[in-house]
């Protein structure tokens, strides 16, 4: 107990440190360096549409983002899980990411579902069955239904944002423990340096930073499908997704997978490989990513900014 009320101390005295000596933080950028992960590649085509793929698309929007992200926002370093069609084991999409330090890990993919199988009836038919053995084996006759069965295409569409599942918490702030000197800032470090990983402060910071990562990625996954729904796109929202983006939970920083359309509506493929779909696609993004910047530079600056004593009249 004496340990968590230390650590907890200990929280609130780097804070007031950057209160009363706000010139030390105020050189931090709070995002420094952006992750842009294109789904699949090589051998893993992902979801097919009717003439493409999705790692193809991915790549084409990751590629159209990370320009955009070069000509809009120069002060910030761009790091590709990939820029040409070769495939990268998700451990591998984490650990460059990781390695590189990132601040913000985005995954460009393509949303798939099956085609709706239809069912009628269309009858009765003549159905023969034996029964007994032997001597004993008699034919039988009977009516059963028959039906007719056939697929249509799914008219499914529209974008969606995941984060990690809230239930993966505890996966992510494993990643953060491994990786902790990516994201403590020098001042932080230095005082927590040489506390033992399994102590209980060590625990309360990981657990802090794993909330302000799920917070921080919630709130871009928000913006991202508020720029879609301004360019008229059909949104589906931002969601929690529990299975199926390991990649998200695997790496040390806020991080969001963008879901740009479905790729099994016949309107949809063909918008998600226009250019003209795919620089918009890239355009929202970006617009959420400035957006998402500046709030997080409002927040430093509010947290090292010392508050005027109010003046009586």
């Amino acid at each position: 107990m004496r340990k968590i009320i230390f650590c907890c101390i200990l929280l609130l005295c780097v804070f007031f440190n950057a209160v009363t000596n706000p010139h030390s933080y105020s050189n931090e950028k709070p995002l420094k360096t952006i992750i842009i992960d294109a789904g699949h590649g090589g051998h893993d085509f992902g979801a097919p549409g009717s003439y493409s793929h999705e790692k193809d698309i991915a790549l084409a929007v990751s590629l159209k983002l990370g320009k955009l992200i070069q000509d809009n926002l120069p002060e910030v370093n761009l790091v590709y899980t990939r820029t040409t069609d070769i495939y990268q084991h998700p451990t591998v999409k984490a650990s460059i990411a990781n390695f590189n330090k990132g601040d913000l890990f985005i995954s460009i993919h393509c949303n798939s579902v099956d085609p709706i199988v239809r069912r009628e009836f269309i009858g009765y038919e003549t159905e023969t069955y034996y029964k007994g053995k032997g001597k004993k084996r008699k034919k039988y006759t009977r009516k059963v239904p028959k039906y007719r069965t056939w697929k249509e295409p799914n008219p499914a569409k529209g974008t969606e944002t995941y984060i990690w599942g809230a239930d993966k918490n505890d996966e992510k702030e494993v990643t953060m423990r491994e990786n902790e000197a990516l994201y403590l800032d020098s001042n932080l470090a230095k005082q927590v340096g040489d506390f033992d990983p399994k102590d209980p402060e060590k625990k309360i910071l990981y657990a802090l930073k794993t909330k302000q990562f799920f917070t921080r990625s919630a709130n871009l996954a928000l913006t991202v499908e508020d720029e879609f729904k301004n360019i008229g796109r059909i949104s589906r929202e931002a969601r929690q997704r529990q299975k199926g983006i390991w990649v998200l939970q695997a790496t040390a920083m806020p991080s969001i997978l963008v879901e740009l359309g479905y790729i099994s509506n016949k309107d949809e493929e063909d918008y998600l490989n226009s250019e003209d779909g795919q620089t918009e696609l890239a355009t929202a993004i970006l617009k959420a990513v400035k957006r998402y910047k500046y709030s997080l530079e409002n927040q430093l600056l509010e947290a090292t900014t010392i508050p005027k004593p109010l003046i009586n009249n």
